[in-house]
């Protein structure tokens, strides 16, 4: 067989993804390992949505809403938007993508940071667009270097806010600064996927970014059901931004894109006020508490708005996420991102946390870092 590859599908090296459990009791023979890789909710979905999801199984021979019309409607009540204002997709990962395929043509250039979420990149490699990519600045988007990168060929900009990996945040004044010297053709993609697990005054406000005069550069946002709201395995992610880019997002989106089990799932829980409150006070209190405690380890927590901690260990990380393998605790090592001395770890639940730190010890002494 001889393929003809385009050279840009050629250069992409596919997503890595985490290791799964089953597959460390396997390779590893480790019994209950516990997962605090992939920034996941430890504490699962709503019961609620669990109700849905049952209820909804017997429909399964049908096709689902295409518009995911209620689905739609309950993410504008709970944001206070307009429906029309909402996209939804297969996980925000597909907002990605509808917004590439949308707005550039091979040739086109898109900004992003890095490290970041490596997913901007690659649905520009497969359209034919230029990365532009731009190191972070003390942990932070370098927003002078990125609007020193913009060109007439710039038609997206991708933000992180938090970032991931570092869990560093914009404030809003910074971002608001920023947003007025971008110039009005580029859209500023701020992805939100963590923003749930931000003080409330430290997130920007959205509602006036998105209602901004049409002589400045357009904002979308990007939001997610797979932390917060514990739908992970569902893939249910929604947008939102001004009407005119949500219609060219419908253009190019697939019919029947959101499954009817996300949607149902989705529904009942954004609509769980209790339990999305309970889950944030939960991720929150289990944050600091990981954080103090692997302080007094003798290493360094980078300061997080998310569900996940950025640690610089004082030693290389691949080895110590090894020896933390073996023990069955999954973690992420950073040296792949270009920080070697980092791993990256999700708030779990109490005893997942209490399990990771005696290991996370054990491990540390025997690699002769502390």
């Amino acid at each position: 067989m001889k393929l003809n590859i385009p050279e840009n599908i050629q250069a992409i090296v596919p997503y890595p993804p985490g290791k799964p459990m089953d597959e460390l009791e396997r390779e590893y023979g480790v019994k209950n390992p516990i997962k605090l890789a992939s920034n996941e909710n430890p504490w699962g979905p709503s019961p609620k949505a669990i109700e849905a999801l049952l209820a909804a199984c017997s429909n399964l021979n049908r096709y689902p809403d295409g518009s995911s019309y209620y689905l739609v409607e309950a993410i504008a009540k709970n944001q206070k938007v307009r429906p029309a204002e909402v996209v939804v997709g297969n996980g925000s990962n597909e907002l990605i993508e509808f917004l590439v395929k949308a707005f550039v043509m091979p040739g086109d250039e898109v900004i992003t940071s890095h490290p970041s979420f490596l997913m901007y990149q690659k649905f520009v490699q497969v359209r034919g667009g230029e990365n532009i990519v731009i190191d972070l600045k003390g942990l932070h988007h370098d927003l002078e270097g990125i609007l020193a990168a913009i060109t007439p060929k710039t038609r997206l900009v991708f933000l992180d806010n938090p970032n991931n990996p570092t869990g560093t945040y914009l404030a809003p004044e910074v971002l608001t600064s920023f947003l007025e010297r971008v110039p009005e053709q580029v859209i500023v993609v701020l992805d939100e996927a963590y923003v749930d697990f931000m003080d409330d005054e430290l997130r920007p406000d959205f509602h006036a970014l998105l209602e901004r005069d049409e002589a400045k550069c357009p904002v979308v946002f990007l939001r997610t059901f797979s932390k917060a709201y514990g739908l992970s395995g569902l893939r249910v992610g929604f947008g939102l931004m001004n009407q005119e880019i949500a219609q060219c997002l419908h253009k190019v989106r697939q019919p029947f894109n959101l499954n009817s089990l996300g949607q149902v799932a989705a529904q009942a829980a954004i609509e769980d006020d209790d339990f999305f409150a309970a889950t944030i006070s939960r991720t929150r209190q289990g944050r600091q508490f990981l954080v103090d405690e692997v302080e007094k380890l003798g290493c360094s927590c980078v300061p997080s708005q998310t569900n996940f901690i950025f640690i610089d260990i004082k030693g290389e990380a691949d080895p110590l996420y090894e020896a933390m393998l073996h023990k069955g605790v999954i973690i992420r090592s950073m040296r792949a991102y270009g920080f070697p001395t980092y791993i990256r770890i999700t708030v779990g639940t109490v005893e997942e946390n209490d399990r990771f730190l005696n290991t996370f010890s054990e491990c540390l002494k025997e690699l002769k870092y502390v």
